[in-house]
């Protein structure tokens, strides 16, 4: 399964493609929204875990290029800033679910699981 993990902090990056490893999953990370959108004509991940506040594209723009282009997948948003606007705005743009940094192992993968297993996917 692959996960891509969308963050401008390149050691959460880091961390984060470390601890997917371990647990089995394919990692590929990406610094900006853009660079994981130009991504996807290769190939669209199983799942995406996107940080809300990015320089240059936030999270939000993000989910909102993806649902202008027809692509569904399952997105955990990761973020460090507990803005409850943003969160809500984010869930109602489809995010399964929000996760707050420092994140926990089991809750993440348990929080992986579920979201893959029970988000609809598009066929691109």
């Amino acid at each position: 399964m692959r996960i891509a993990v969308v963050d401008d902090d390149a050691s959460i990056r880091r961390a984060l493609a470390r601890l997917l490893a371990a647990l089995d999953f394919e990692a590929a990370t990406f610094a900006t929204g853009a660079e994981f959108l130009d991504s996807l004509s290769d190939r669209v991940p199983d799942c995406l875990m996107l940080d809300l506040h990015m320089p240059s594209m936030t999270g939000l723009e993000v989910q909102e290029a993806l649902t202008e282009a027809g692509i569904e997948l399952p997105i955990i948003i990761i973020t460090g800033h507990d803005e409850p606007k943003a969160i809500r705005q984010s869930l109602e743009a489809g995010a399964a679910v929000c996760l707050s940094k420092p994140l926990d192992d089991e809750l993440l993968l348990e929080t992986i699981n579920t979201a893959v297993y029970s988000t609809p996917r598009s066929s691109k």
